[in-house]
C-alpha cells in the first residue's frame, strides 16, 4: 500500500498532537494555525506547502522532506532539521522563532530568513551558501565549519562567526556586526 497523496488542501486550526497527520505526500497544501508540537512528521513529504502561524516545536523530522516550503510566523523551537531527508531543505522563513533548532550539517543553500529568531541555533557543518538573513537575531547561535559563502548577514545581529573556522568568502556583514567576527580575538571595539 503506497503513501497517501494530498494536493491543494487547506488545513485550518488542526491539532495534530492528538490526531497525527496522515503519512504521505502533501503538495501545494496550506497549514494555518495548526498545532504540530511534539508530533511525528517523520517520512512525510511537503512540497510547495505553506505553514502560517503554526506551532511545530519539537516535532519529529526524521527523513521528512521540506521542498520549496514557506514558513510564516511559526513557532519552531528545538527542531532537528539535521534529521531531514538527505537532500536538504529548500524553504523560506518569515517571522519565525527557530530558537534552539539544529541545522547540523544541513544543506540549505539560498534559503531566506526574514525577521526571525535563531537564538541558540546550531549551524555547525551547515551549507548556507547564498542564503539571506534579513533582520535575524543570532544570540548564542553556533557557527563551526559552516559554509557562509555569499551569505547576507548585513541586517542581522548578535552573531559570533569566526572567519578562521568558517568559510565566509564574499559574505556580507554590517559595520555594527563587526564585533561578531572578532569575538575569538578578545579585543575591544569602540564606536
Amino acid at each position: 500500500m503506497g503513501l497517501k497523496y494530498f494536493e491543494e488542501k487547506t488545513f485550518d486550526k488542526c491539532y495534530f498532537t492528538k490526531d497525527p497527520l496522515t503519512k504521505g505526500e502533501y503538495e501545494l497544501c496550506v497549514f494555518k494555525n495548526c498545532e504540530f508540537s511534539n508530533s511525528d512528521l517523520s517520512e512525510i513529504k511537503f512540497i510547495e506547502c505553506t505553514f502560517a502561524e503554526c506551532n511545530l516545536s519539537m516535532a519529529g523530522l526524521t527523513k521528512t522532506v521540506f521542498r520549496d516550503v514557506a514558513f510564516r510566523d511559526c513557532k519552531m523551537l528545538g527542531l532537528m532539521f539535521s534529521h531531514l531527508n538527505e537532500y536538504g531543505l529548500t524553504a523560506g522563513f518569515e517571522g519565525c522563532n527557530l530558537a534552539n533548532s539544529s541545522f547540523y550539517r544541513t544543506k540549505m543553500r539560498k534559503t531566506t530568513f526574514t525577521n526571525s529568531s535563531l537564538k541558540e541555533a546550531d549551524f555547525t557543518g551547515c551549507d548556507l551558501s547564498g542564503s539571506v538573513f534579513d533582520n535575524c537575531d543570532f544570540a548564542g547561535a553556533r557557527f563551526e565549519n559552516t559554509i557562509c559563502e555569499k551569505v547576507d548577514f548585513s541586517t542581522s545581529y548578535n552573531y559570533s562567526i569566526d572567519p578562521v573556522t568558517n568559510r565566509v568568502r564574499r559574505a556580507k556583514f554590517s559595520l555594527r556586526g563587526l564585533p561578531g567576527l572578532l569575538d575569538n580575538y578578545d579585543i575591544q571595539i569602540e564606536y
